[in-house]
């Protein structure tokens, strides 16, 4: 009988994910380790998945760290242990076949002094940490599970029903629609305004809620030359890769994973880093995949650490909320990013950027190329200042639409995201819901985007409210509604339009648009033109 290949993820090399940047930036710098390893089997772990490893794994991060270097080796066989913390000059290495898995005791995660969802909070310990280290790496074939289905929350519109009966047998409180892990848990979740973060700082009230705050799994923090290459990542309380205000590192060959139905349950935030390659991993997780943070609101204006010169390449999200995201929590700013040669399959929203009032921060100079998404349930392409907010409805009645814009309108401060100079080009979409929505504030207009080189099919077509100086070059949208809507946009640029058939008009101009610039070529057939009232003069053929 024929043997099928299994068909094999194409790697890009080390040398290659640094072509085409658009930006300049240095060489990440690499990790080296010495040639010295120990095995945790040598302080007598036992690799049954019963014994707890804890000391083992802390004995012997610690010789090699004191004899200068060198790696930890995890054999083949299932550790069961507590938190681990990298120290520098450690290279994590586990075996093929080797599996860590975390404790679900919360005894054995202290409360520490943090950071989550990029405000300054208390949480408890990650179980793999790093604080202010140097040359770290967690690398090899082996699995790393955190135990997350101890920690989180459920939805039960989120499970099958078979699967709702037995976690709601297992124990814990149901509430509502909700199952809850503990009590503990419950009034965390009671006691927050926030959705994760507690209003309380008080530590005796935080321990009495300690089950609610659920670490990320993998937290490393103010530290530099970070390399984690190769093993499976599943299964976090909360996010599962979390990076933070640290430089030089290198994201690669990884598979992370998460039940779907997961709470918080990211794959990777980079937050507050500085000269970074995430490539050549995979992505199937319950919230974001790829994720570029800096803080959030005042915490992370005050923190004023950006995000910046990041490379992303050829990396595959199954599902997740957003394949690529910028946002929310993008206070400190992001800068210089590269993005190209990604796959998503049925993620939530395909590339993805998302704000609200109050955030402050500044994200630009983003360069976007040769993205493949598929089976994209909602936007394809996604721009949403109004994130956690009411986002405007686009009115045709041009009265209804002052009243609207007089309510919307506020003051710029500090408080008010800025998303500007964002390059998109050679995207394909297929079997979708929205080819594209580009959403700014009335008073922050989504600045500079281009668009160009793209096929875009889904159900309905391109919308832009509050855009300004955005440009759709070489653009061709198949759907079932309008293939393009203007809406309260100015200095809008369409060159070489192309759209399905369909009854309707190729193109709506509404609100207070102006200098709409259509090329004569797309549009010989005026009928496909509709504009709202007093809005022909704004609307130009060249």
């Amino acid at each position: 009988m024929a043997v099928l290949a299994m068909p094999v993820f194409a790697q890009i090399s080390d040398q290659e994910v640094y072509e085409g940047i658009e930006f300049d930036m240095p060489k990440v710098k690499e990790t080296s380790f010495p040639n010295f390893s120990k095995s945790i089997a040598d302080y007598g772990a036992v690799g049954n998945g019963l014994i707890k490893n804890s000391e083992a794994f802390k004995s012997a991060i610690e010789e090699v760290n004191q004899k200068g270097g060198g790696k930890v080796i995890v054999p083949r066989g299932i550790w069961l242990t507590g938190p681990i913390t990298l120290l520098s000059n450690v290279n994590l290495h586990l075996d093929d076949g080797a599996l860590i898995i975390f404790s679900r005791d919360k005894d054995d995660y202290p409360l520490v002094e943090t950071s989550f969802e990029g405000l300054n909070t208390v949480r408890c310990l990650s179980p793999i940490n790093a604080y202010q280290v140097e040359n770290i790496a967690i690398t090899g074939k082996g699995t790393i599970d955190g135990s997350g289905d101890a920690w989180r929350s459920v939805k039960k519109g989120k499970m099958t029903e078979d699967q709702w009966k037995k976690l709601v047998k297992s124990g814990g409180i149901v509430e509502g629609s909700n199952w809850y892990p503990s009590q503990s848990f419950l009034d965390g979740y009671k006691a927050s305004s926030s959705f994760n973060v507690p209003d309380t700082k008080d530590r005796a009230q935080l321990e009495k809620m300690k089950d609610f705050l659920r670490p990320v799994m993998v937290s490393i923090r103010e530290s530099k030359r970070v390399l984690l290459d190769g093993p499976t990542f599943q299964n976090s309380p909360a996010w599962n890769i979390h990076p933070l205000m640290s430089e030089d590192v290198i994201i690669r060959n990884l598979n992370v994973r998460n039940p779907w139905y997961s709470q918080n349950g990211d794959g990777l935030d980079l937050e507050s880093c500085k000269n970074a390659l995430i490539y050549n991993n995979t992505f199937d997780v319950g919230d974001d995949a790829i994720c570029i943070k800096s803080g959030k609101d005042k915490d992370g204006r005050e923190r004023a650490v950006p995000t910046e010169n990041v490379i992303i390449k050829n990396n595959i999200v199954y599902h997740g909320h957003g394949g690529v995201t910028v946002g929310s929590e993008m206070s400190s700013g992001v800068k210089n990013m590269h993005v190209s040669a990604c796959t998503f399959i049925g993620t939530d929203i395909g590339l993805r950027f998302k704000s609200t009032r109050g955030r402050g921060g500044v994200v630009e100079n983003i360069w976007i190329s040769d993205i493949d998404m598929i089976n994209i349930p909602t936007e394809a392409i996604g721009f949403n200042m109004f994130y956690t907010g009411n986002s405007p409805v686009i009115e045709e009645d041009q009265s209804a639409d002052d009243e609207a814009r007089q309510e919307n309108l506020v003051p710029v401060t500090e408080e008010t995201p800025v998303f500007r100079n964002i390059w998109m080009k050679n995207i394909t979409v297929t079997d979708s819901e929205i080819s594209a929505s580009f959403m700014g504030l009335p008073e922050m207009k989504l600045e500079n985007v281009v668009l160009e080189n793209a096929v875009l099919e889904a159900k309905k077509g391109i919308t832009a409210i509050d855009a300004d100086g955005l440009q759709l070059i070489n653009v061709k949208v198949i759907s079932e509604d309008t293939p393009l809507t203007i809406y309260n946009s100015q200095n809008v640029t369409v060159e070489k339009f192309a759209f399905g058939e369909n009854d309707g008009p190729a193109v709506k101009v509404l609100g207070k648009s102006s200098n709409i610039n259509l090329d004569h070529k797309d549009f010989s057939d005026r009928a496909k033109i509709s504009v709202g009232k007093g809005l022909d003069s704004e609307v130009k053929l060249k």
